[in-house]
């Protein structure tokens, strides 16, 4: 916890700087949501076709999810939210293309479990 999942247009592949991105991303967890540095885990995922609407060309998207833990307040998870929005405003550079940003805080469901081998 938490499990971070960054899915981005390929297009961005060039302007996206992830590994700064996820470490700033981390910091910002530990601060605002109280997680634990080394629990942080991001992983991203590059899709090869993006359309917005009609177009099929020009635009460029990013979602990133954080599941987190039970118990974060509506407030935590809302300013998250935020957090992870102003530093895909710092880290992603669309190049031309209008951007298309978006972020979620959820909480794990009861039955997650890991293991770290």
């Amino acid at each position: 916890m938490p499990q971070i999942t960054v899915d981005y247009s390929e297009q961005l592949a060039e302007g996206f700087d992830r590994p700064a991105f996820a470490k700033a991303l981390h910091s910002a967890v530990v601060d605002i949501a109280a997680a634990k540095p080394p629990a942080c885990k991001t992983q991203f995922r590059r899709t090869e076709d993006t359309t917005v609407g009609p177009d099929t060309e020009g635009h460029a998207v990013v979602h990133v999810t954080i599941g987190l833990l039970a118990g974060r307040t509506e407030e935590t998870k809302a300013r998250l939210t935020e957090a992870v929005l102003d530093l895909l405003r710092q880290y992603v550079k669309p190049e031309g293309r209008a951007l298309h940003a978006s972020a979620e805080v959820r909480e794990l469901d009861a039955s997650y479990r890991k293991f770290d081998a």
